[in-house]
């Protein structure tokens, strides 16, 4: 076992991937000499060469049509897009072809390829560099959605999504890039994509989360004192409705929490499961701590956007006393 940061995990998964299946490519904006922004892909350029480790243009939807070709006619590309603000300019060449392939030509041809991209705030970054998308790309059928909280969900999952023989999108919650270390198996291992993770359990109430999200959820948890089971969901889509409503059948109340904007968000999806499985065992609303319906603000103001300590531990005291 090694004591890793998330990055240090999913650096092990691809140095794991790449020499294990020649066909692994990894392609991007200095991902190869600089190894990447947050140096995710140090190391990879001198071990595996500029054919296997290739820096790219300054263009993501190059970037991303370029490695649906590749994957087409064979290869396991893994583009990164450096910030998941700059997901947008290869959103066509996502959901129109990416996602689309196997539909429309029947199968004849897949796109086995992972999409990686730091996401969500927290590190005093600029415009364009701390949104949490998820929700875009989960309404779109063909591409599965990912998102790590932990080292060892991060190397699991992205050996699972590189092996996927279908397109995923890893989003990379850059807040705990480093934020913490975990014991990981040096050895290769997956986590499924599709299942979700009981954090903590509890009978007092269900809480659902993803992301840099979990870790502010387990900080209120502490410090409320209360029994709450704690859901990390892993995977945006597939997500793992079974669990989530197995759980709330336990506790009687749910609050999800999460980082991206509170209309339209994966909460609100999340809230109308368990009214459509679950109504007669609630015993309170289904509760929401989330990003404003406003963009990211600048540094300042950037930690009162995002859903902190103090706003979850607030919403556990009001959904226990309804």
């Amino acid at each position: 076992m090694a004591n890793l940061t998330l990055v240090q995990a999913i650096n092990l998964a691809l140095i794991q991937e790449m020499e294990k299946d020649d066909r692994v490519i990894v392609l991007g904006e200095d991902v190869g000499v600089n190894g990447g922004v947050f140096r995710v892909t140090e190391g990879l350029h001198k071990r595996f060469g500029p054919n296997r480790v290739v820096d790219t243009p300054l263009a993501e939807s190059g970037i991303i049509g370029t490695a649906i070709g590749l994957a087409m006619g064979g290869l396991r590309p893994i583009p990164e897009i450096q910030f998941e603000g700059f997901l947008a300019p290869a959103y066509d060449q996502i959901c129109t072809h990416a996602a689309r392939m196997r539909a429309r030509t029947r199968g004849a041809f897949t796109v086995p390829m992972v999409i990686r991209s730091p996401v969500g705030g927290g590190i005093h970054a600029p415009e364009l560099h701390s949104d949490s998308p998820e929700a875009i790309y989960a309404h779109q059928a063909g591409i599965k959605v990912v998102m790590p909280a932990s080292p060892y969900d991060a190397k699991g999952l992205l050996i699972s999504a590189i092996r996927d023989p279908d397109p995923v999108l890893f989003l990379e919650p850059k807040r705990i890039y480093r934020a913490f270390r975990e014991e990981v198996p040096e050895d290769e291992y997956t986590v499924e994509i599709g299942k979700a993770r009981i954090v903590i359990e509890g009978d007092e109430m269900t809480m659902i989360s993803w992301g840099a999200a979990v870790v502010q959820c387990l900080n209120a948890i502490e410090k409320s004192g209360r029994s709450v089971e704690l859901i990390d969901l892993r995977t945006i889509d597939p997500m793992d409705t079974e669990t989530i409503i197995e759980s709330v059948k336990k506790t009687g109340r749910a609050v999800i929490v999460h980082e991206a904007p509170r209309s339209g968000g994966l909460g609100a999806e999340i809230a109308s499961r368990i009214m459509e499985l679950a109504f007669l065992y609630l015993e309170a609303p289904v509760q929401r701590v989330t990003g404003f319906d406003t963009l990211m603000p600048y540094y300042k103001q950037e930690l009162e956007y995002l859903p902190e300590e103090p706003r979850i531990g607030r919403a556990i005291e009001e959904l226990a006393a309804y």
